[in-house]
């Protein structure tokens, strides 16, 4: 399966439409503008909030807090490293691997890869392409991915 993550331009705050290889609207992700720390907010297509990403303000590395519906489902932590970034994801068994200044990473699960993320570099705003196999996954694959977006947007500021 496939989502597609576009962010939209001309836009005040962040805010990505997120579509299937079908073309149809799957999420909306929208950020809040005056608050300290960036908050993204991810509906359904019904206009349902189905998960949030909040982050933590006051750490010395970056980190983000990951909710699906109500319950904090994970919590996204910038590893200290001198040679290439590295994420741990605390409250899964999920790692992260892969270039990510290149927007070109994997989400494994043990050894076994549950979602590759690159970024479509022919586009007005971000575009990206999450390949995944379990839909179980997919509202925390999101949310992981836009928290790991966060991030490296922080970071190039």
């Amino acid at each position: 399966m496939k989502l597609y993550i576009e962010q939209r331009i001309f836009t005040f705050g962040s805010k990505f439409d997120v579509w299937n290889e079908d073309g149809e609207i799957r999420y909306k992700v929208e950020g809040e503008i005056f608050t300290l720390g960036k908050k993204l907010h991810i509906y359904d297509s019904e206009g349902e909030e189905v998960a949030y990403v909040q982050q933590k303000l006051m750490s010395f590395l970056p980190k983000y807090f990951v909710f699906v519906g109500q319950d904090q489902v994970a919590t996204i932590v910038k590893e200290f490293t001198f040679m290439r970034p590295q994420y741990h994801i605390e409250g899964t068994s999920w790692r992260v691997d892969g270039d990510f200044l290149g927007h070109d990473y994997s989400i494994l699960d043990g050894d076994t890869t549950i979602a590759y993320l690159h970024k479509k570099w022919m586009s007005w705003g971000d575009c990206f392409e999450i390949e995944y196999d379990d839909a179980a996954d997919e509202k925390m694959l999101l949310a992981v991915i836009l928290a790991i977006d966060a991030v490296i947007d922080d970071n190039s500021d």
